[in-house]
């Protein structure tokens, strides 16, 4: 009776150390054998809305999520699909030690406009065109 429970009770015992060499090496990067295409991002996406289109997919700076631009009614955003694409996080990631929002971050970066392509032919200039500095306003007379 003994030998059994000293059997089980090693057995159980031991059973958590044999999980955790899944990962024999500290900082093993789990997005070199993880991928996610914008086909595949596209079809978990449609789920939620058929107008979404994926823009890019980049490895996220937190461990284990794929950072998915996306665009929606003209408007651009950003998820998170984790590695094993069974989550979606849709939200502020913020970075705890520098009090940092990494989302927000990307959003201005990505929604980004280049001024020298936007159109002045019919602008209404007020001072000097040649000025060193430029205000663009837009107003919408309707």
């Amino acid at each position: 009776m003994n030998r059994i429970f000293f059997f089980f009770a090693i057995t159980f015992l031991l059973l958590p150390v044999s999980y955790s060499f899944g990962f024999p090496t500290k900082g093993q990067d789990c997005s070199k054998c993880h991928t996610l295409k914008k086909d595949e991002a596209s079809t978990l996406l449609k789920n939620f809305d058929q107008n979404i289109k994926v823009l890019n997919i980049n490895k996220s700076t937190a461990k284990y999520l794929w950072e998915v631009s996306i665009e929606s009614n003209g408007k651009k955003g950003l998820v998170y699909i984790d590695l094993p694409k069974k989550h979606l996080f849709s939200g502020s990631l913020i970075e705890i030690k520098g009090k940092k929002n990494l989302t927000q971050e990307r959003l201005s970066e990505i929604n980004k406009v280049n001024v020298s392509q936007i159109p002045l032919k019919d602008a209404l200039v007020m001072g000097d065109k040649n000025a060193r500095h430029k205000v663009i306003v837009f107003d919408d007379p309707d």
